[in-house]
Order: structure tokens, then sequence, then C-alpha cells
């Protein structure tokens, strides 16, 4: 039962890419046998490190946004965490846009202080002026473009140039982008990482992150960190993330027109003050996303006018039909959340008057419509 003499017919072919599931890789002798975890270098060691499935994925991502190697965690926020205990080590100093995707920010401010790395959080629209808040014990300098809720695009070139000129490195949340929209590394940007979990997956039915880099150096030390903290991906996950990359730039394209369609709509209606898209002039950093990305994805935020409670934004969103209120996004089903900004230091006085929109594959008319029959319980 165990060990089986059955034969299969050889050469079968498929458009898709087997499922390699597996903890234990067999070695073809002891002399062979090394627990190394640079399987591109030395043949498949141990399923840890990635069945053919993962390191497929991991290809088909690294070539997506022109790097060397790309190595996968379990989740957008493990390859955040990977990048900096990768990176960083006691005494060392980090700066944080005050935009950043809130769990990054707690992983600074409530783990890592703990081991001595300090952190500071900047104004995500300082450019250039970001070379007065470099120390000399700074050795990592975040960036998320455009910015978690808050929608700011950062001028990357000019945040790069100052960080390289101190040494200091570059790290960019490309999540909103999916590796498309925006060619980091033709910023200069140093490493890039993703929650493929978003719009590479795209149906909301998986967890993976990916972190992307050019340099040999950084790749070593990335991926001797993700041995030992031992954050593995499911090739089940892998299989529908390569899945979810060939229908990808359809999917980015649909999502652009109908999210663009969308906001410029809320923009026109009496109750919204401002429309958090990149792509439309009132964004902050507007400027900057119509120099440097190639088109825009289907996450924005709105801020009402002042006068709704917050109870009654949540009635808002609680009156949409179509959109279902769900952290995460990038998948074929709208969403809405409503936030309360007013906690967050370094955030802008929206308090709780803002609301993000993720605008899925539903037709265009009827998320309108949507949006439409839930606007009155602002002022209800």
């Amino acid at each position: 039962m165990i060990h089986s003499d059955a034969k299969l017919p050889e050469d079968y072919r498929s458009l898709a890419t087997p499922t390699y599931r597996g903890s234990t890789t067999v070695f073809r002798t002891a002399r062979a046998v090394q627990d190394t975890w640079d399987q591109w270098r030395v043949g498949y060691t141990y399923g840890l490190y990635g069945t053919p499935t993962a390191l497929e994925l991991a290809a088909r991502v690294c070539e997506l946004e022109g790097g060397t190697r790309t190595i996968l965690t379990p989740g957008g926020q493990a390859a955040i965490s990977l990048i900096n205990f990768a990176l960083l080590q006691a005494g060392d100093h980090m700066l944080v846009p005050a935009s950043v995707y809130y769990p990054n920010r707690k992983l600074a401010t409530r783990l890592l202080s703990r081991f001595g790395v300090s952190s500071d959080f900047y104004d995500p629209g300082i450019g250039a002026n970001i070379a007065s808040l470099i120390q000399k014990n700074t050795r990592l300098i975040w960036c998320e473009s455009p910015g978690s809720i808050t929608m700011e695009v950062q001028d990357l070139p000019a945040i790069v140039a100052a960080a390289h000129e101190r040494e200091v490195r570059v790290v960019l949340d490309n999540t909103w982008s999916a590796g498309v929209l925006l060619d980091a590394f033709s910023h200069g940007v140093d490493v890039t990482m993703q929650a493929i979990t978003k719009y590479i997956g795209g149906h909301s039915d998986l967890l993976l992150g990916s972190i992307t880099v050019r340099d040999e150096g950084l790749y070593q030390r990335l991926g001797s960190a993700q041995q030992v903290i031992g954050c593995a991906v499911s090739p089940d996950d892998c299989s529908l993330a390569l899945r979810g990359l060939q229908t990808l730039a359809v999917r980015l394209g649909a999502i652009e027109s109908s999210a663009l369609r969308i906001a410029r709509w809320l923009h026109s209606r009496p109750e919204v003050e401002l429309v958090l898209h990149p792509a439309l002039p009132a964004c902050p950093g507007h400027e900057f996303w119509k120099r440097d990305f190639m088109g825009s994805s289907g996450v924005f935020s709105i801020v009402f006018n002042p006068g709704p409670t917050q109870q009654q934004v949540h009635d808002f969103v609680d009156a949409l039909k179509l959109f279902r209120v769900g952290y995460s996004w990038g998948g074929v089903a709208s969403l809405a959340m409503a936030y309360n900004l007013g906690r967050i230091p370094g955030r802008p006085p929206y308090e709780h008057r803002i609301a993000r929109l993720n605008i899925g594959l539903e037709a265009t008319d009827d998320l309108i419509a949507d949006l439409q029959q839930a606007l009155p319980k602002l002022s209800g």
C-alpha cells in the first residue's frame, strides 16, 4: 500500500501548471542530502522552501515586476514582516509613511520596538524633504503608493534619490498596482512587496504575499531569514494564484474603467467633499500618479461633507446591496468599508467621514444605482 509498483502513461501535457504538494523532498542518494533553502541554486531540498508550483509562481511574479528573484510568503503582512526581520537589527531606525497599511504600523510600534528597532512616521507627500528625517542609523524607508485608505501617491524618485545618497534602502508596498501598473524598479526602489491575495489571486479565496528584489545580496538575506522563520506557502494557493495571473490584465482593465466612472460620478454628488482616487486631480499626489503609473486599479476612498455622524456613515455602508462589507480587496466582488481616522497620528482630518470602496466586476450602472440609493442615509 505504501511502496507501489503501479505505473502511469508518461508524457502527459496540459495548459495547467500541476499542483505539487509535499513536505518531504526525496533525494536520490544519502550523499546528495543538504538543507539549503536556495532551491534555484541547488535543486529541491524541502517542502518548506517551495515545490515546483510555488517556484513557478515566484518566477512569474518576478517576471511581472521586472526583478531578479521573488520570495513568496503566506500573506502580504508576512512579506512585510519578513522584510523587516531580514533587513533590520537592534539599534536600527526606519521611516514609514503615516498613510501605511495599519498592520505595518502595528508591527513597527508594538513588536519591532521591543527588539530595539525604532520608527518614525512621515508625511507621505514629503518627497525629497525626507532627507531631513534620515538618521545615522536609518536603514529602511518604507513607501506605500497610493497610501492605505487615504490614497496619497508618493514621489518615489525623489525619496529614492534622498535615501540612496545616504545608503538607505527603499521598500515599496506595490499591491495597489498589482506589480503591473507601476514599474517600481525603474524608479530605483530596492525591494517591492505585494499581497498576491489581492489582484493576482483575484477571487478572494487565497492568502499569499511576494517580495521581489534585483540585488543578489538582498535575496540571500531574505531567503536565509525565511528559512529560520519558517513561513511556508501553500501549493494549492500558489496554484490558484497562477490561474489568477492568466486573467489579471483583463480584470484590471475592466475594474479600472468601472472604478473611474464611479469615482467621477461620486465627485459630482453633493454629499461628497472629496474623492480620493489617484487618477483624479483632487487626489494628493495625482501629478506623481500621472507621471509614474501606467493606469489605475479599483480601490479608492470617499470623504463625505461635514455633517453626517459616524452612525449615519455606517448606515450608508449597511444600506448598500451589491457592495459587501469586508477587509481586503482585489476580488471580483465590490466592497465598502467605513473608517474613523481620528485616532491615527499623521492622518488627514477626515475623522469618521471616510469610506473606502473596492470596485469589482459587477455592472457599473448597477454599482452606481446601489450607491445612489444608499447616499440618503447620510442625512437620514
